[in-house]
């Protein structure tokens, strides 16, 4: 079968190596990689790809820069005339990114099945892009890969048992790129001993809905200046992020980076004592790592982290959010249990995609 795999973003890229190594394995699926370009990142050069072992994309549409509705837009157009020119069997997406709506719109008006990776996931907050699309995606796809049991209940509770699609429970592809990776970050990077980093906490602002309003990122900016004082706050700091400190006048005190490569941020993870974030995928690769997290928003899609004690949410509060770094800094837990496949989800979506086909 020719399966086409449409992404965006580095996470994205990441999160179908480890896809594309298990689809590797199975001489019936010829996988083609189309990258939007939606998040344009000059990292991404050939050394990115050698030393991720990650397949370079087959098409690169170069779409970037635009407002939601012209980006998808333009994404829609080039992905429909690949789909026809590829005569695809197949179209699979990850996440809920412009580039995820756009492509399973894309397959499906041409009647081409859609494989949706980390469906079900919901934050419940429609003023997010990023549910609009997971939700718009599910509805749309024949194939649900979920990666949790809250996943799976959130499809039911919308009804999905009465639609023609099939839910499969495949467990979360980042905890297998996270353990793959794990194996060769020291190899890759130095990043703790350049920093001469040793007792620090990692910290990653970058969500519109924190940086995008002053009073928000006033008691997130409070809170790690108040934090930094007493332990070291790395952030690895986006360049609009920091723009926006600058404009509203703010003072960070912390220990700011440039931003960073995977391999740099899985040292920095695994060397850290806590994790602070307002990112969905650091919360869960801070679970992998085994490492408590606080996060910075007033609701999570990985409600399984913060109801088992891994993750607080502390939304963008400067009191919330110390007093919940300094009570995830002493708490202890069981991270052995398995919340999110044990790193054989690769191999499930796989095998079902291969299955589904024969079927």
């Amino acid at each position: 079968m020719k399966l086409l795999t449409i992404i965006g973003a580095r996470p994205q890229f990441i999160k179908a190596a480890a896809v594309s190594r298990a689809f590797s394995k199975i001489k019936s699926i010829n996988e083609i990689i189309v990258h939007t370009g939606q998040h344009f990142d000059k990292n991404m050069s050939e050394i990115f790809f050698t030393e991720m072992d990650i397949p370079k994309p087959s098409y690169n549409l170069n779409i970037n820069s635009l407002n939601h509705g012209a980006m998808t837009g333009r994404m829609l157009e080039g992905i429909e005339e690949i789909v026809l020119k590829e005569k695809a069997d197949m179209l699979m997406v990850y996440g809920d990114t412009n580039s995820t709506i756009a492509g399973a719109l894309a397959a499906k008006k041409l009647h081409v099945p859609v494989a949706h990776v980390e469906a079900g996931l919901r934050s419940f907050n429609m003023r997010m892009p990023e549910e609009v699309n997971r939700i718009l995606t599910d509805r749309i796809s024949d194939l649900l890969f979920c990666p949790t049991d809250k996943a799976i209940e959130n499809l039911t509770k919308e009804g999905f048992s009465y639609f023609p699609s099939k839910i499969v429970k495949s467990g979360d592809v980042m905890q297998d790129a996270a353990l793959y990776y794990s194996q060769k970050s020291e190899k890759f990077s130095n990043i703790i001993a350049t920093l001469s980093l040793s007792d620090f906490i990692l910290c990653t602002i970058h969500r519109a809905e924190n940086t995008d309003t002053k009073e928000r990122l006033n008691e997130i900016i409070n809170a790690i200046n108040e934090i930094n004082s007493i332990k070291t706050v790395v952030i690895p700091l986006h360049p609009r992020t920091r723009k926006l400190i600058s404009d509203y006048g703010f003072t960070l005190q912390a220990k700011v980076i440039d931003p960073v490569g995977y391999f740099d941020m899985i040292e920095l993870l695994k060397k850290c004592a806590l994790v602070i974030t307002d990112s969905g995928g650091l919360q869960k690769e801070a679970f992998f790592f085994e490492k408590h997290c606080v996060t910075l928003r007033d609701e999570t899609e990985w409600v399984e982290l913060t109801e088992g004690g891994f993750n607080k949410l502390a939304g963008a509060n400067c009191n919330v959010i110390v007093q919940s770094v300094n009570e995830m800094l002493k708490k202890t837990s069981n991270f052995s249990v398995n919340l999110y496949g044990g790193g054989k989800s690769s191999e499930i979506i796989a095998e079902e995609i291969a299955n589904d086909k024969a079927d």
